[in-house]
């Protein structure tokens, strides 16, 4: 795929939603931190009705320590895999507290270092709450950029990597937004919805639907 092309997928996912964001619920970089760790292997519907209960209680590293690990499980025990998830942001607000004054730090590095974050975590934080042009590849990007030729790689870095690489500046920003959408409502991973698509003649997918 060339550059023209995937100027021109932007351009027409742009137009289509100019002003794309995360479908998690939050209002500071700490609700998006703790929603986005909940977010692993759950929908995001299921993590907002979650979080609907939680946050009005406890939207503050300190306020989550204040419930304690089973208070905070009261709360998320709808989201599957709560247990763990539980235990991992009562470690991460213990971090936030005791290393960055209850803040959300705003490079890699430190966030990588919280229980329970990884790099895509770390990504839609620095993108979706301090506007860093970071791409985040979750499941829906990594089919999305393989099966279009956007940005074909074997795991998730190599994908990261090449979209970096080959998104233009001027799209960067809010990349990983326009292709998670595009994956989740219609290039579906076992029947993309192709006659609906607005990039249909630029995509480079073999076995394209009607």
């Amino acid at each position: 795929m060339n550059k023209h092309k995937r100027h021109e997928i932007f351009q027409r996912l742009k137009d289509a939603n100019p002003e794309p964001t995360t479908e998690l619920n939050y209002s500071t970089p700490f609700e998006l931190l703790v929603a986005v760790v909940l977010s692993a292997q759950a929908t995001d519907k299921g993590v907002n009705k979650a979080t609907a209960r939680l946050f009005p209680v406890a939207n503050t590293p300190e306020a989550i320590l204040a419930l304690g690990e089973d208070g905070l499980k009261e709360h998320i025990k709808t989201i599957g895999l709560f247990n763990s998830k539980a235990a991992n942001v009562i470690k991460l607000c213990r971090m936030l507290v005791d290393l960055h004054g209850g803040q959300v730090p705003q490079d890699r590095a430190s966030l990588e270092a919280l229980p329970g974050v990884g790099r895509k975590t770390a990504n839609v934080v620095l993108n979706t709450a301090f506007g860093q042009p970071t791409i985040a590849v979750d499941t829906h990007i990594f089919r999305v950029s393989n099966r279009t030729g956007i940005a074909k790689g074997k795991n998730v870095k190599e994908v990261e990597e090449r979209l970096l690489r080959h998104v233009p500046a001027e799209f960067r920003q809010d990349a990983h937004h326009w292709l998670i959408l595009h994956g989740r409502y219609v290039c579906l991973a076992r029947k993309p919805r192709c006659g609906a698509c607005t990039i249909y003649d630029l995509c480079e997918y073999k076995a394209k639907t009607e």
